[in-house]
């Protein structure tokens, strides 16, 4: 289930709901929030004790439920940088974000399913 929330005024649309099913499966209770760069670097400051803006975040609550944050305006200028589309590069951040949430840390087998992933939900 998804909960999709945001303090900004535009987003993307996307199939957030089925992203999240695909990644973590049905059961797996996920918020995602599009969130402002102050509020990105407050939530980065306070959880994770970094100084920076970063451009998504993603925080276990328990095994079956996580939030994940993204600044859409961190992204939105990243995109280019990575060769994809600011709705691409937006939809590939939530799918990373899963990633961490189902317990992956950066590295090959992250990169094969956000690639994997990336090709299910036509993202460039």
């Amino acid at each position: 289930m998804l909960t999709l929330s945001s303090t900004v005024k535009t987003y993307p649309k996307l199939p957030y709901e089925a992203m999240a099913a695909s990644v973590l499966g049905t059961r797996y209770e996920v918020s995602l929030t599009f969130v402002g760069a102050d509020r990105a670097r407050t939530l980065n400051q306070t959880h994770r004790g970094k100084d920076y803006v970063p451009n998504v975040l993603s925080f276990p609550l328990t095994k079956d439920a996580g939030e994940v944050y993204i600044a859409p305006s961190v992204a939105i200028a990243e995109a280019s940088k990575f060769g994809m589309t600011e709705r691409g590069y937006i939809g590939y951040l939530f799918i990373h974000g899963l990633l961490h949430l189902k317990g992956l840390d950066h590295g090959t087998k992250m990169d094969t399913l956000e690639k994997k992933y990336r090709a299910e939900f036509k993202l460039k």
